[in-house]
């Protein structure tokens, strides 16, 4: 008989215990696709007494991730802890040291020291398993890592933060404010801690990080993904949007252009009949392109103890079968330090300004947005408010250094009232 796979598991919030109950449901149907059987032998978490609602009999308690990350017990320790350093790095290093795999859905972590680890990982014959720290419960590591292996990536473009994604689609349904909208989500529960790693792109460009790794040869480099969050988008603009046929997401693009890698994670508007532009709620997507498939989307639960538990026994179960890649995809030591550089690929631009209710204001603009090389594809002014006329303006592809060098050009003019809002939009 084959001998079973042993976890440590550190970490017993709502994926923790989603993994020991999906273990438990499943137990035959797992050890049969796994090839053997997979036995959950050791915990560790900050509260021993927590209800949790799972069964821990017969499980040893480590109060020390550390100590259970070196158990002679645990074949492959799995990370769920949390944080880019702490406990949660010195228990996976632990782990490596001691000669064992690792399973995490810690995209922080990865996102800082994913070189490093993966370095130490790949010199002792180890591995580290990651689906669960991208997209929740969408396989998309396994994707970009396994199923597109012999495609060259063009482009990964996605949703990565539900979060975000709520917000803004609540907002477009309600018609409230971004303020009121976010301490509802806070009341729910939907925010992390520090909300910022939400509303700020954080969580989501993490995530891009990781992808990019994987879709470019290239080594994490998180410092060089431009962010920007969502607390900028007015109401008005998400109307404003859907009354062109477009919605605004907070959408993370990574691509390999001829100056570098862009990496950005920030809103964008998108056309309202695309995949991505009827996403919903919690839910994310990610789309791959690459050199033999064309297009591919992935649509799925981003966050949540089941999916993101589904994910992590994904992992278990390949190391399981005997399946121990690299982490990123290719050797560690043979991956590329990319140069980052910022967007440079022509895209259509949404602009909002408010104009001053005087003659030839609208001339200024237009002559201001010609003079920098932008074309305007379509305009809409819309009703005057308190001697202010909002005016709507979606360009032609336009460089963005040019739409930079015009929105320059027209705050110099003095004819524009409050800030003028310039947002990307994205085909998709």
């Amino acid at each position: 008989m084959v001998a079973p796979l042993r976890l440590g598991i550190a970490g017993l919030g709502t994926v923790g215990a989603g993994v020991l109950r999906l273990l438990a449901a499943e137990p035959g149907l797992i050890a049969a696709r796994a090839g053997r059987p997979i036995l959950p032998v050791a915990v560790s978490a900050r509260e021993r007494n927590r209800n949790r609602d799972v069964d821990l009999s017969g499980l040893a308690w480590e109060d020390d991730p550390v100590a259970l990350a070196r158990r002679e017990d645990v074949d492959v320790f799995v990370e769920l802890i949390g944080g880019e350093n702490g406990h949660a790095r010195a228990a996976i290093e632990a782990a490596i040291a001691a000669g064992k795999d690792v399973v995490t859905a810690n995209k922080a972590l990865l996102a800082h020291h994913g070189q490093m680890l993966a370095e130490a990982a790949e010199a002792r014959g180890r591995t580290i398993r990651f689906e669960a720290a991208v997209a929740g419960g969408i396989p998309v590591i396994k994707a970009l890592g396994e199923g597109l292996a012999a495609n060259r990536i063009s482009r990964v473009m996605g949703v990565m933060n539900g979060t975000c994604n709520y917000i803004l689609t609540r907002m477009e349904a309600t018609g409230l404010p971004y303020a009121t909208v976010f301490e509802e989500a806070r009341g729910l529960g939907y925010l992390e801690a520090d909300p910022r790693l939400d509303v700020d792109g954080i969580d989501a460009g993490h995530k891009l990080a990781l992808l990019a790794a994987l879709a470019f040869g290239t080594r994490v480099d998180f410092e060089a993904v431009d962010l920007e969050g969502i607390g900028r988008i007015a109401i008005e603009d998400i109307r404003h949007a859907a009354d062109m046929g477009y919605r605004i997401k907070l959408l993370g693009v990574a691509r390999m252009t001829e100056s570098g890698l862009e990496q950005r994670m920030s809103p964008c508007l998108v056309p309202s009949g695309s995949p991505l532009g009827q996403l919903e709620g919690g839910t994310n997507m990610v789309v791959l392109e690459g050199s033999g498939v064309g297009q591919i989307v992935l649509r799925g639960p981003g966050a949540g103890g089941g999916p993101t538990a589904s994910a992590v026994l994904a992992d278990v179960i390949d190391l399981a079968r005997g399946h121990r890649g690299a982490v990123f995809g290719q050797p560690a030591t043979t991956l590329a330090r990319a140069v980052p550089t910022p967007s440079a690929v022509p895209a259509p631009y949404y602009l909002r300004l408010g104009l001053r209710d005087r003659p030839g204001a609208l001339a200024q603009v237009a002559a201001a947005l010609g003079d920098a090389g932008v074309s305007i594809d379509r305009m809409r002014q819309r009703e005057h408010q308190a001697d202010v006329a909002p005016v709507l303006i979606v360009t032609h592809p336009t460089p963005p250094e040019a739409v930079a060098d015009a929105l320059g050009r027209i705050g110099r003019t003095g004819i524009t009232v409050g800030e003028t809002v310039s947002i990307r939009i994205e085909k998709v």
